[in-house]
């Protein structure tokens, strides 16, 4: 009683294409598939930000804020 059979899952399949069709749903896929593909491009992107240095290591880039800057002098001054 706990998991649904077979012909649970066949039914409900029928009622959610009968409320939105089955274009509805071919368009909400459309959509997610898109949205995957988009956030592995975002992944790739991200891979490549790191800058390479000659060895083959990479570094990545930091600027400093005010007040990082500040602490600097002060401590650079005594």
């Amino acid at each position: 009683m706990g998991t649904f059979s077979v012909t649970h899952w066949i039914i409900l399949l029928v009622i959610v294409v009968l409320l939105f069709g089955s274009g509805r749903i071919s368009s909400v896929m459309a959509d997610v598939a898109k949205g995957i593909k988009s956030f592995k491009k975002g992944m790739a992107d991200d891979e490549d930000q790191p800058v390479k240095k000659q060895d083959g290591s990479a570094t990545i880039e930091h600027q400093a804020s005010a007040a990082e800057k500040a602490e600097a002098q002060r401590t650079k001054a005594g």
